[in-house]
Formats: C-alpha cells, structure tokens, sequence
C-alpha cells in the first residue's frame, strides 16, 4: 500500500501542474521561458504557451500512469506502453513547439 501511494503521486503531480498550466498560468514554471528577459518573454504568446504545456503535461501523467498500472495488473503490459509512449510524444512534442513559430505574438 505504501508503494502504490508513491507510484501515484507522480501522475498526479503531473496531472496537477498540467491543469495548472492550462489555465493558463504557470509560465513562471517553464524553462527557459522564466530566464529570458521582460523585452523578449512580450515577444511570445504566453496563454498559448502554457496550454501546449499544460496538454503535454497530462500526456506525461497519463504515460506515468501507465507504469502505474503494470503494478497493479502485472502481465499486461502496460508498462511498456507507456515507456515506448513517452519518449515518442516528447520528442513529437519538442519538434512541434520548435517548428512554424507557433508561439510567437507576430507570426
């Protein structure tokens, strides 16, 4: 029991601070976002920013709850789902966020 209270935190972190960013908020959490300066950050969308994290976040939660599962139904492999998943929205993720500019206020 104590195991799976663990195992349950992660997603539901991650499922927190996705709703958190799809509300919109949040920025102040994205990397390289909350290091640039006020000049360049006016230069991006910011609520359009925050809701692509925020969709990515829940992914990563749901991908996390998958290794979840396998705990609790073993044999099924769900675990497995989720480790070929992950890595294949991260990386569709990072080639979406860096390609066409969709970010920025004047495209």
């Amino acid at each position: 029991m104590h195991g799976i209270f663990w195992e349950l935190l992660v997603p539901a972190a991650f499922a927190v601070l996705g709703c958190v960013f799809l509300s919109g908020h949040g920025a102040g959490l994205i990397a390289g976002y909350n290091t640039m300066r006020r000049t360049e950050r006016e230069k991006y969308d910011e609520r359009a920013l925050c809701r692509f994290m925020g969709w990515l976040m829940l992914y990563i939660a749901v991908c996390t709850a998958l290794f979840c599962a396998d705990g609790l139904w073993p044999g099924k492999g769900l675990s497995l789902v989720g480790r070929i998943w992950l890595p294949i929205g991260i990386v569709c993720a990072i080639i979406y966020a860096n390609t066409g500019g969709r970010f920025q206020k004047n495209r």
